[in-house]
Parts: structure tokens; C-alpha cells; sequence
């Protein structure tokens, strides 16, 4: 797949209509939430060089609203990203996920993750926190968000970002981090892992793991924990036994119904919990 050029991807950004290609079939377990009582769909993001796609939701009456900023796996903002933003918006918030890899590609309308990944790798950390700070910013002008209200969650890739973004933005009120990857060899592109990060953290991050994430190996967990320790976040990781990879992901055959149920609950306590 060729990569977008920066003149190219505004006039070709979007976001996904229903689910990614790579991740056919969809399990019967899959969790629909409707758009009753909201206002959900796609909006533009300005950006330093154009624009980006994201998917809204918020309800359709009321203002000052608590912001969250959901952040995509690889498969980018589809049908369960933008299922996971109405969930937030059902509950009052005004929930957003901007799609942070469209100028590098529509990862889709790709049928494999490993035609995803290379796509992903060309994605720049310090882009992803520019775009997430313009997305902050308007959510807070254009769609009646709360800047003093504002909170974060991610899975997976999004994970790995959520520890990220709190560490590039202290106003942040609190994030929820769900099976992100630690540890990694550092590049050009992707410069620090949360591990870098860690123990300079001022944000509270609830981290959510799965004891069977082949993935995501334990001892990087108690590694991070370790650092913690020295952060004033007051951070916390749960580490759920006997879940793998993606035990939230209701559309896949990893999802857990017992840990995400759990999960989604501590999510929800932990942003109240910091005033969000």
C-alpha cells in the first residue's frame, strides 16, 4: 500500500465504516451500543498540516462536558472504537477518537495485520501527541468540552500512547491504559516507551494487563510498577490472570467477558475517582 503524501491525505481521510478488514469474522459477542440520545459521527480535526478525521460522540443536550480521548488499536478507528466512544457519550461524556495514522495509511481496508504493522512503524510519536493536543483543544472549542474535565484511555497500540500522552500533558486528569506494550527498542520515530517515562509521571494511569498477554511478558509489567513507585501519579496496574491480549476487544475471539465487564467498571471508578 503506497503511503498517503501530506498533500493527499486531507482530501482522502476518513474513518472506518464499521469493522477492519483484518479482523473478519466478528465474534457473536460483540457489544452494539445506538447513538439515542447523541450526537455521534465524523468531525474534522485541524492539525499543523491540515486536518484528521475522528469519530464524536456526545450527548445532544447539555454542555461543559467531561472530555475523553479514546486512542485506536492498530486497525485504527473502527467499528469498536467508535462503539466504545457512544459508551462514554451514553454516560455523559464527550468522547472522542481521532484516526492517527491516516497519513501514513487506511489501515482499514487492510486484510492482515502484518500489512498493518509496517504502516503503524511509520507512525511518528511526537505527530500522534501534536494531533491528540489539537484534538484536546477542539473538543474544548468547538464541541462544548470541559478542559479542566479531561481524561484519556487506549488499548493496545492506544495503550502504549495513553502512558505517553500523560507524560506530554499534565492537565490531564487521569488515563486508563489497557494491555499497552512497556518496553521496546527505541527508534527515531518512537523515541521512549512508557518504562522511559514512568518515573516522572504527575497523571494517575490505571494500567489494565492480562497475566496470559504472550505479548506483553510480566516481569516488564513489574518492571513498570517498579518505576512507578517513584512518580508522584499515584499510578496503579492490575494484572487480570488468566486474560491474554485484547480481553476487552468484545469483537474478538481474545475478549474476556468477566475481565472487561471488571475492567470497564475500574475505568469508570478511577475517572470519577480524579474528578472526571
Amino acid at each position: 500500500m503506497k503511503e498517503i503524501t501530506r498533500r493527499k491525505f486531507i482530501a482522502t481521510a476518513s474513518v472506518a465504516t464499521g469493522f477492519a478488514l483484518a479482523v473478519q469474522p466478528i465474534s457473536a459477542e460483540v457489544i452494539t451500543t445506538d447513538a439515542k440520545g447523541l450526537l455521534a459521527g465524523v468531525v474534522k480535526i485541524p492539525v499543523k498540516d491540515g486536518e484528521i478525521p475522528a469519530y464524536r460522540a456526545v450527548p445532544a443536550a447539555g454542555e461543559n462536558f467531561p472530555i475523553v480521548l479514546v486512542i485506536q488499536e492498530i486497525f485504527g478507528v473502527h467499528e469498536h472504537i467508535q462503539d466504545i466512544t457512544r459508551r462514554f457519550a451514553q454516560l455523559g461524556y464527550l468522547a472522542i477518537a481521532p484516526e492517527l495514522f491516516i497519513r501514513q495509511g487506511d489501515v482499514s481496508k487492510l486484510s492482515s495485520t502484518d500489512e498493518i504493522r509496517p504502516i503503524v512503524a511509520k507512525v511518528p510519536d511526537a505527530q500522534v501527541l501534536s494531533d491528540l493536543d489539537a484534538t484536546v483543544d477542539w473538543a474544548v472549542k468547538s464541541a462544548k468540552g470541559n478542559a479542566n474535565k479531561l481524561a484519556i484511555t487506549g488499548f493496545c497500540w492506544g495503550g502504549r500512547i495513553t502512558w505517553l500522552y500523560a507524560a506530554h500533558n499534565p492537565k490531564l486528569k487521569a488515563g486508563v491504559a489497557w494491555y499497552g506494550r512497556l518496553v521496546g527498542d527505541a527508534t527515531e520515530l518512537q523515541p521512549k516507551y512508557p518504562i522511559d517515562i514512568a518515573s516522572k509521571l504527575t497523571v494517575s494511569i490505571l494500567g489494565l494487563y492480562g497475566g496470559k498477554d504472550t505479548g506483553i511478558p510480566l516481569d516488564t509489567v513489574e518492571q513498570m510498577r517498579d518505576r512507578l513507585k517513584s512518580s508522584s501519579s499515584k499510578s496503579e496496574i492490575i494484572v487480570y490472570p488468566d486474560a491474554p491480549h485484547a480481553f476487552f476487544a468484545d469483537y474478538r475471539p481474545s475478549y474476556r467477558e468477566k475481565e472487561a465487564k471488571e475492567g470497564w467498571k475500574r475505568l469508570l471508578a478511577w475517572f470519577k475517582e480524579h474528578g472526571v
